[in-house]
């Protein structure tokens, strides 16, 4: 398998979260933290309503007809996604993002990939899965000994 592909998209997802992790980190703490979540979609919605107009004519009553339910999925899992950010970042810093990590190779990976979309999953796939949970051990057991 050709690897550059998934790894510059990859990658770009993981520029596109350490800035949202540096937004969440600077940003002044409000007295409603939906305030700050609220601003960033409003951003990421502008931005992104902008591009797909550059692609080509959006047609948005075509995909709520085709896909309305897994939008409202996706829209929900989005707004978890945020609103878990913005409560590790801000409560515990960007070195935790380690444990969304991790638990995202479980939940996506193991549970959506797997199990759902019935995908392949071989010996080192489980491997790199048991690696994982390894690191939050060890995570877990240095944040302890930083305390100490």
């Amino acid at each position: 398998m050709n690897m550059l592909g998934p790894l510059l998209f990859a990658l770009i997802a993981a520029v596109g979260n350490a800035m949202f992790a540096t937004g969440q980190k600077k940003a002044l703490p409000l007295d409603n933290p939906f305030t700050f979540i609220a601003l960033t979609v409003i951003i990421c919605a502008v931005i992104t309503v902008s591009f797909a107009a550059l692609i080509g004519q959006p047609n948005y009553s075509d995909a709520i007809k085709q896909n309305g339910q897994w939008a409202v999925l996706s829209g929900v899992g989005l707004f978890c996604t945020y609103l878990g950010f913005s409560l590790l970042y801000s409560r515990y810093g960007a070195s935790n993002y380690i444990l969304y990590a991790v638990l995202s190779i479980i939940t996506t990976s193991v549970i959506v990939g797997v199990v759902v979309l019935k995908e392949t999953f071989n010996l080192y796939h489980w491997l790199a899965l048991l690696t994982s949970i390894i690191t939050i051990v060890l995570f877990t057991v240095g944040n302890g000994m930083a305390k100490a």
